[in-house]
C-alpha cells in the first residue's frame, strides 16, 4: 500500500499520542463503557508523559456518537488531532503510546490494501458505475439512448418486425459502447486493478466486447447483480470483495517471488540502510502485531538505523530509541516507497525490501 494519507502526520512533529480504541456501540450503555476504556487509556497516556493539551481533543473524538464505529484509532499531538479514522472491525488490541513517531502499523494492518477498482451493473438501458480508489467512492449513471426508443423486443411478428429488432439492438448497443467508455475513462483514471462487471447477461456480453483490452484484463464478471429497484446487492458486493482479496493474494505474491529471486535486502539492519539511501521500492513486513522491535531514529525521515553510533556518524547529536515498525513506515511514506503486509517472508526480523535500484 502507498502511505500518502498518513505523510501529514509527520509534518508538525512530535511526540504523539496513539490511540486505538474500542468503540463499538451496538450494546446497550455502550457509551459508558467506551468512556470508562478511553479514560483507562488516558491515565496511561498521561503516565507515559502525555500532557492534557495532547489529551484533551482525543477525549472529546471518542465521546461524540457522530463518530461512532466497531473501533477508532487517533493520533494527536499538543493541541490537536492530527489524523483519525474508523475501523472496520475491533482493534485488535486496545493502545496507548505516547512516544516520538506515531503508532500507525496497527492501523495499516487492519486497514488492509485498498484496492483500486470499479463496480458496474448493467442493462440494456445503460449502467451504474461506482469508482472506489483511495478510501473514497464515487457513484454514476451512464443512460444515452433516446427514452422514446423502445428497449424490448416485442415479438408480435409483422411487416415491420426486423426493422423493430433492429432499432432496438441498436439501442442496446449505443448504451453498451457508452458505459463501456465511461468505464474505460474511470478505470484508466484511477489506475483500477479489479474491475467487476454485473447485470443482464446480453448488456454484460456487449460492455465487455467494446472495452479496451487492458481493462479487459482486469475484469471479472460477477454472476449476481442488477440494476432493478430494489434489488439485493449483498452477493454482488460479496464477489467485488473477493475479487479484490484474489488480485492483493496475487500480487503480494508477485511481491514474495521477487523478493526470493532478486533485487532485495533482507532484515531490519540492510532495510534502514537501503531506506535512507533511498533505494527503496517496496517495504515488506511480516505481520505480527505481538513484535517489540526497537531501533534508533532522528528527526529526519530517512534517519533510522539499528544502530545509535550509525546515526551519530551522519550526523544525529542526539538519536531516539523508537518501535521499528514506527520508524519504517515514516520513511515509507516520505521516500514514496510502498508497505505490503506478508504472511510470510524469510528474514530474521520479519523485514525485507525490494530496491528499485
Amino acid at each position: 500500500m502507498r502511505l500518502d494519507f498518513i505523510r501529514g502526520l509527520y509534518e508538525r512533529g512530535g511526540p504523539y499520542a496513539s490511540v486505538y480504541v474500542d468503540t463499538d456501540r451496538s450494546s446497550e450503555g455502550a457509551a459508558n463503557v467506551i468512556q470508562r476504556r478511553w479514560a483507562q487509556l488516558r491515565e496511561r497516556l498521561a503516565e507515559e508523559g502525555a500532557p492534557a493539551s495532547a489529551l484533551d481533543p482525543i477525549n472529546e473524538l471518542m465521546l461524540d456518537p457522530v463518530w461512532a464505529a466497531p473501533g477508532r484509532a487517533a493520533f494527536a499531538r499538543e493541541g490537536e488531532v492530527v489524523l483519525t479514522e474508523p475501523l472496520a472491525h475491533r482493534p485488535r488490541r486496545q493502545t496507548a503510546r505516547w512516544s516520538p513517531l506515531p503508532h500507525v502499523v496497527p492501523l495499516l494492518a487492519q486497514r488492509g490494501e485498498h484496492v483500486p477498482h470499479v463496480e458496474v451493473l448493467a442493462d440494456r438501458a445503460g449502467g451504474d458505475v461506482a469508482v472506489v480508489a483511495d478510501g473514497q467512492r464515487r457513484e454514476l449513471t451512464v443512460e444515452v439512448a433516446d427514452p422514446d426508443r423502445p428497449l424490448q423486443k416485442t415479438g408480435q411478428g409483422g411487416w415491420s418486425q426486423a426493422n423493430f429488432d433492429r432499432e432496438v439492438e441498436e439501442g442496446w448497443r449505443r448504451n453498451a459502447v457508452a458505459l463501456a467508455e465511461v468505464v474505460e475513462k474511470e478505470a484508466h483514471g484511477i489506475g483500477a486493478e479489479v474491475v467487476v462487471l454485473a447485470g443482464d447477461p446480453k448488456a454484460r456480453a456487449l460492455v465487455t466486447d467494446y472495452l479496451a483490452k487492458d481493462v479487459v484484463r482486469r475484469l471479472t464478471v460477477a454472476e449476481h447483480g442488477s440494476r432493478a429497484p430494489g434489488a439485493d446487492l449483498d452477493h454482488f458486493r460479496q464477489e467485488v470483495e473477493g475479487a479484490c482479496r484474489a488480485w492483493t493474494d496475487r500480487r503480494c505474491e508477485e511481491l514474495l517471488n521477487t523478493y526470493a529471486s532478486g533485487n532485495a535486502v533482507a532484515g531490519l539492519t540492510e532495510t534502514a540502510r537501503a531506506l535512507r539511501d533511498r533505494r527503496v521500492g517496496t517495504v515488506l513486513m511480516h505481520d505480527d502485531p505481538s513484535s517489540t522491535a526497537m531501533m534508533w531514529i532522528g528527526p529526519e525521515p530517512t534517519q533510522l538505523s539499528t544502530d545509535p553510533a550509525e546515526l551519530a556518524a551522519w550526523g544525529v547529536e542526539e538519536p531516539m530509541r523508537e518501535r521499528a515498525d514506527a520508524a519504517l513506515a515514516r520513511a515509507v511514506a516520505a521516500t514514496d516507497a510502498e508497505l505490503w503486509f506478508v504472511p510470510r517472508l524469510e528474514s530474521p526480523d520479519g523485514i525485507g525490501a525490494l530496491l528499485r535500484f
